[in-house]
């Protein structure tokens, strides 16, 4: 008898196997239609392929924290979508759920769900969860329950839609993202055994704390024990949903090579699948409209360099610079950036102007009403700090300000500006009042050197805007240009730079140099580097990337079918 083969099905067979099973595809997190990190560009730039592979059979699932006062700017309510389901379903502890649109590309169908008195049923659910799956919650603080409470009831949720909408159980896929809706998983095992489960991890809860607690995590990696550290960081109760999510998901996901190998190391389980980040070409205006930002954008950001520092006279041969992202100061390389950028205004020539913008979010008070009045008259008074655009509720323990006001007192940036904006970048934040994406474009160099990214949509979205940028090798997105470019500002739009435990003074001479370079060449050389970028962006488009989880999706499938043939 000829032996079976075990080879992969071809990427086309594949998808055509997943669209054939899959009657139902959910996927859950805290960011759908809330906007907080690189989660919500994952799931927003790839809802599209998702749709267009499977049409309203998608269904996204995020948390209701909103208020008729305060509504989401991303969702619209359909109450007749799902037939009715907002409005028909009985589900119990109070649960509510409100049923629409993601005003994304793709516009696929989203439930918001409000998990009631959910947290009050915690405890028993602990105690069931610590039965079959060891998770220990007993050292659990701040937002655990929060977490587990809207997952358990979006778990709740989809059984309830499922068969509200008569599918069968074996013919769902239950897709969840991060520690946050980790128990959702567990407990869709519990009470609806026969759906195919996905766990997606974009950073561990582990991993993350030993960075941000300023342990070094590279040099000493092959020696940390995740469960060790958990319960030394006083993270045990995270990271032990994590990984026992991650243990009991039919297919376990992470978005990079380089978060693969900490999950095998902390987790104790290597994914079966790597989902490397896509983006959506869609959210890049096209040529005329992109113009108009630029322009714009530099406008804004001269008015705002020079009402800061009256006597710079910025004018459009400024160079910006940029980086943004999380208040996370040494995980996202704040403090590198900084350094960096103090290095640049030792050796910038003293015919070029440059100004360097932080756009980290940080303790917001209220827009700099100094600032206000001299955007409003030119004459006013210089600002006080003049390296703020917005006022802090804590400017005295402010990492960033506290490391600007060091290099200052240093004459460290004598020669460039550099501006501090502690907002969220939504066009009503009472000083840029334009948006990141449109303010990208403004640009002309991103620096984003992260200790600890496991992918990093902040330079993939540079680029995506024909921004070049400078990363590092501990980035996946910066991993993943290495691996398939010639890395340079000039060949492909992005630098990648060597990060370790022990070369931070080598990083950041590095990155100035790189700097330094672009900065001198000219107009043409420099368009050749945007559009160099956008080139390699394109290499990125989730057309490309949809594939790997197709496989995640064939693979949870697959797994599932021995599962429970087996009785595992």
């Amino acid at each position: 008898m000829a032996r079976k083969s075990t080879a992969k099905p071809s990427e086309s067979k594949i998808l055509a196997n997943v669209q054939e099973d899959i009657d139902l595809l959910f996927e859950t997190s805290w960011e759908v239609c809330n906007k907080i990190g690189g989660i919500y560009a994952v799931l927003s730039t790839k809802a599209r392929m998702l749709k267009d592979q499977f049409g309203d059979r998608v269904i996204f699932i995020g948390p209701d924290v909103w208020t008729e006062e305060t509504p989401s700017p991303y969702f619209k309510e359909k109450k007749n979508l799902l037939k009715g389901a907002s409005t028909h379903l009985d589900l119990p502890w109070g649960i509510k759920i409100r049923c629409g649109r993601w005003d994304i590309p793709g516009s696929p169908n989203v439930i918001l769900v409000n998990p009631g008195q959910t947290e009050s049923h915690l405890p028993e659910i602990y105690g069931k969860m610590w039965e079959r799956f060891q998770v220990d919650s007993l050292h659990a603080y701040g937002d655990y329950a929060e977490g587990c409470a809207f997952s358990v009831a979006s778990a709740v949720v989809i059984r309830a839609i499922s068969q509200f909408l008569k599918v069968d159980a074996p013919r769902v896929a239950a897709h969840f993202d991060e520690w946050t809706t980790g128990m959702g998983l567990l407990y869709t095992r519990m009470i609806m055994p026969a759906a195919a489960t996905l766990f997606t991890t974009h950073a561990t809860t582990t991993g993350r704390s030993i960075c941000g607690n300023g342990k070094p995590l590279y040099d000493f990696f092959d020696g940390y024990n995740g469960d060790q550290m958990a319960e030394q960081l006083n993270v045990q109760s995270k990271h032990s949903l994590e990984k026992a999510a991650a243990h009991a998901a039919d297919c376990f996901t992470t978005v990079s090579e380089v978060t693969a190998r900490e999950c095998e190391q902390l987790l104790d389980i290597r994914p079966q699948v790597v989902t490397p980040n896509g983006f959506e070409p869609d959210f890049v205006p096209k040529t005329v409209k992109y113009n108009k930002l630029r322009r714009q954008g530099r406008e804004r950001l001269i008015k705002i360099a020079n009402a800061l520092n009256p006597a710079g006279q910025y004018d459009d041969s400024t160079f910006f610079i940029a980086t943004s992202g999380r208040h996370e100061y040494r995980n996202k390389g704040l403090d590198l950036f900084i350094d960096t950028i103090a290095r640049i205004g030792k050796y910038v020539p003293t015919d070029q102007k440059v100004v360097a913008f932080i756009f980290v979010p940080g303790w917001l008070k209220q827009p700099s009403p100094s600032l206000l009045r001299a955007l409003e008259d030119s004459n006013a008074p210089m600002p006080e700090p003049n390296y703020l655009t917005h006022n802090l509720n804590n400017e005295d323990s402010d990492e960033v300000c506290v490391r600007i006001r060091q290099l200052a007192g240093d004459h460290s940036f004598d020669r460039l500006k550099i501006i501090y904006a502690p907002c969220y970048l939504d066009a009503n934040d009472g000083i840029f009042q334009i948006g990141y994406y449109d303010i990208l474009p403004a640009l002309d160099l991103t620096i984003f050197p992260s200790y600890y990214e496991p992918w990093g949509y902040t330079p993939m979205e540079s680029v995506a805007f024909g921004v070049p940028t400078i990363t590092d090798d501990k980035a996946g997105f910066g991993q993943w240009v290495a691996d398939h470019f010639q890395p340079s500002l000039e060949r492909c739009g992005v630098a990648v730079v060597e990060r370790n435990d022990s070369n931070y003074d080598e990083a950041r001479n590095q990155i100035a140099n790189d700097a330094l370079d672009y900065m001198m060449l000219d107009a043409p050389e420099r368009n050749n580097a945007r559009h160099a970028a956008f080139l390699t962006a394109a290499k990125a488009d989730w057309k490309f990337f949809i594939k790997h989880y197709n496989e995640a999706f064939y693979t949870a499938i697959t797994r599932r079918n021995t599962r429970i043939f087996t009785g595992k």
